[in-house]
């Protein structure tokens, strides 16, 4: 597994802008100046890593923004040997350039021979036309050209402000020093998840080795990284995020594998619940570990040991993009238990995570039960019965294992202790339980959906008022 790093490494100096509050609290976001990582964010950069075989990367500084003179804004993930592949993509029916391109590439593959990742962030590449298109067509073919690769083979994402087209001359300009530059060092995966960050105030990257059944004696490694702060909502948001493994897996195996893995990290959280045009989550396997590949039969012992890494490796990747959520000061799960169906339960689930009222109640530490129950009360989709106010429950469950606090308890109002609600809510994480008391005919009902959310600040306007400006 990866380790936690107590101190800022001195390669990553980035810049945020501190605002004081009424709260004398200071809050920080991204605006690329010379100042440091904040304090309670490096707790979540790792100081090392298990990297996969095969697998090199670099974070180089093209300048995609003006404004950015000195910090790595291009990044390369590239393979020694052919991949099988797969990714999701946004369901924004404008959908930037190198989603387009992007899909294309996979689908004329059919999922095989992908070698590299190229994504520039400070510009989207989105809502640009047929210039988008060439340009995004160009930095993968520039990538493949480096590898000496004459067919498309290479996943082209992009992230940035929307409607603006690339300085795409400068990019392919440093594409080159990209190629030369990679490796496969701890430093480098790190500076490659920074290249990548927009209103981030971390980079986002995390490692660790499995064993698969039918090959106990091979350690394989998991590597990813991710981006998103802002406009994070199902079906994905400004989310990006690349995962690579030396295991080796089927083509035919990777879309679902990934697929089931998304709905339960990337597609179970939300920030601000707007869903972007550039969404991409890419899926790497190179096999260079050796063994035998994973099939895409689902009742394979193999493929079911391979999901469930694969889910609990995206879950713990997409989480670090809610506790960097712009503006940010609570990281909330909210898990919806005792539902008849998986579908309604998520649904209450994210209705609640997308809710503002929710989302400032808690920024106050205002234990305001009563917005979580209507939330829970105007959850479209879901059918009748599910929701019986005489057998639904809200709970606080404490982050430090102490007796939960309960709320309401089979449609009952309790005598809420409001000191120590308040108490709970100070602190960063918190977990909402809501019980909905089992089926449409009162049978305990076994389904659960867990989602992950973060609270509204004043920080979160400041943030996107000033976001181009």
């Amino acid at each position: 597994m990866f380790a936690i790093s107590k101190s800022k490494p001195p390669s990553l100096v980035t810049s945020y802008i501190g605002i004081a509050t009424s709260r004398n609290q200071i809050r920080f976001y991204n605006v690329l100046h010379d100042t440091s990582i904040p304090e309670p964010k490096r707790k979540h950069i790792p100081s090392s890593g298990t990297y996969p075989k095969g697998f090199r990367v670099s974070g180089t500084h093209v300048g995609v923004k003006a404004s950015n003179t000195k910090f790595p804004d291009l990044a390369l993930i590239s393979s020694d040997v052919p991949c099988n592949a797969a990714a999701v993509f946004t369901t924004n029916k404008f959908q930037a350039a190198p989603v387009q391109v992007s899909r294309a590439t996979l689908n004329d593959r059919k999922g095989k021979g992908v070698q590299s990742v190229v994504i520039n962030s400070g510009c989207a590449n989105a809502v640009t036309g047929k210039g988008g298109l060439e340009d995004a067509q160009r930095m993968g073919a520039t990538v493949d050209k480096c590898a000496g690769l004459s067919e498309p083979s290479t996943i082209v994402m992009s992230t940035g402000v929307i409607g603006q087209r690339l300085p795409i001359a400068k990019i392919l300009d440093k594409i080159p020093t990209a190629h030369s530059n990679l490796a496969s060092t701890h430093n480098a995966w790190l500076a490659t998840a920074r290249s990548i960050c927009t209103t981030d105030t971390f980079p986002k990257l995390i490692s660790q080795t499995f064993t698969l059944p039918s090959s106990p004696g091979i350690t394989y490694s998991l590597a990813g990284m991710t981006k998103g702060a802002g406009m994070i909502h199902p079906n994905m948001a400004t989310l990006l995020g690349v995962v690579c493994t030396d295991a080796p897996i089927e083509a035919a195996a990777m879309k679902n594998l990934l697929l089931q893995a998304v709905s339960r990290s990337f597609n179970s959280i939300s920030i601000d619940g707007d869903t972007s045009t550039n969404d991409t989550i890419a899926l790497l396997a190179n096999g260079a570990a050796g063994g035998s590949p994973v099939p895409a039969s689902p009742s394979s012992p193999d493929y079911i040991a391979m999901q469930e890494v694969l889910t609990s490796f995206t879950q713990s990747l997409s989480q670090l993009v809610v506790r960097d959520g712009e503006g940010a000061t609570k990281f909330v799960t909210v898990r919806v238990q005792n539902s008849p169906c998986y579908d309604s339960a998520r649904r209450i689930a994210s209705t609640i995570a997308r809710s503002p009222l929710v989302k400032t109640a808690l920024y106050g530490r205002d234990a305001n039960w009563g917005r979580i129950l209507c939330a829970i009360g105007y959850t479209e989709g879901v059918p009748d019965g599910v929701v019986v106010p005489e057998r639904t429950s809200v709970s606080f469950k404490p982050v430090d294992n102490s007796p939960i606090l309960k709320l309401l308890v089979n449609g009952e109002p309790e005598a809420v202790d409001e000191t120590r609600a308040s108490a709970i809510l100070q602190n960063e994480d918190l977990e909402i339980v809501v019980d909905l008391g089992g089926g449409a005919k009162g049978e305990v009902g076994g389904e659960e959906a867990v989602y992950w959310f973060c609270d509204f600040s004043h920080e979160y306007v400041t943030i996107n008022g000033d976001y181009r400006t």
